[in-house]
């Protein structure tokens, strides 16, 4: 039988917790919203589901300039899931944090293909050199310098299933096939390694070493029609006239988006030659 006192003893210790229960509660609901806001955030980056850390990693994006939001995702670059360390390398190109750079140099050595890809997209958003280099060896296949992917990954990237696998990687933002339309979505699905050189060349639009533009010249001749069109793409963004003659012949291309794209950019180029020619004249 209970005596009195167990009774005692037991409604206090009920008591007690309650009461710890309803200073707890008190306390979270007197936080602001943006310290509740930091909580989810912090909580987030240190979950044990890869997916869960990956959706926290990949919203600091939305916090540029923000000291304590740059360290998380400096801090994430290092995680044991490529998912969230390419969430991480992401986050931090469009968080405009130049100060990572020498960090996400370091990753373009990743194991994994697509966080070396997502850093060098990052650099790239960074106008920084090292994210072209990459790019320039995902479209030709050369080594440019010393800064870009190691051996391992280049093997990688010539693996047509894999490839396929890392363009439709989500969250990346390195494969830029909004103007294209939807067949070069069905290519995607293919196990071809063309659509990451796609995005290579496109995202050398704003690369100036001459180097540069004679490997977009030969892209243009490409097997691949998607990385034909992008090559076009890039060299009328480039606006070199120097490379005019050299995508004529691309007029002929059997395939209309390329044909098309290479129409216009043969017109661009055109009218940047004979401006060009009227500048210097009126000198």
């Amino acid at each position: 039988m209970t005596s009195f006192i167990e009774v005692i003893n037991k409604t206090y210790t009920r008591s007690a917790v309650l009461l710890v229960l309803m200073a707890h509660a008190g306390a979270l609901l007197a936080r602001t919203p943006q310290q509740q806001a930091w909580d989810i955030l912090r909580i987030g980056v240190n979950q044990k589901s890869t997916g869960k850390r990956t959706q926290a990693v990949r919203a600091l994006r939305l916090l540029p300039g923000n000291p304590e939001a740059t360290r998380m995702a400096q801090t994430a670059l290092q995680d044991r899931k490529p998912e969230v360390r390419a969430a991480a390398a992401t986050a931090l190109g469009l968080m405009g944090s130049k100060e990572s750079s020498p960090e996400l140099k370091k990753v373009l050595a990743d194991k994994k293909p697509a966080v070396a890809m997502a850093a060098a997209h990052a650099l790239q958003v960074l106008n920084d050199p090292a994210g072209y280099q990459v790019y320039y060896e995902v479209l030709t296949g050369e080594r440019k310098s010393a800064d870009g992917l190691v051996a391992q990954q280049m093997q990688a990237l010539k693996d047509g299933k894999k490839m396929a696998e890392l363009s439709l990687e989500e969250g990346l933002g390195f494969i830029p096939y909004a103007d294209i339309g939807f067949s070069a979505v069905k290519a995607i699905r293919k196990d071809d390694t063309s659509p990451v050189r796609a995005a290579a060349a496109r995202a050398l639009i704003n690369d100036q070493d001459p180097r540069v533009g004679q490997a977009l010249v030969r892209a243009v001749s490409d097997k691949n029609w998607i990385v034909r069109a992008s090559a076009l793409l890039a060299i009328a963004k480039r606006g070199d006239p120097e490379f005019l003659n050299a995508i004529v012949p691309a007029l002929s291309d059997k395939n209309g988006v390329a044909r098309c794209t290479a129409a216009a950019a043969v017109i661009r180029l055109t009218t940047v030659a004979e401006r060009k020619k009227r500048v210097e004249g009126s000198e």
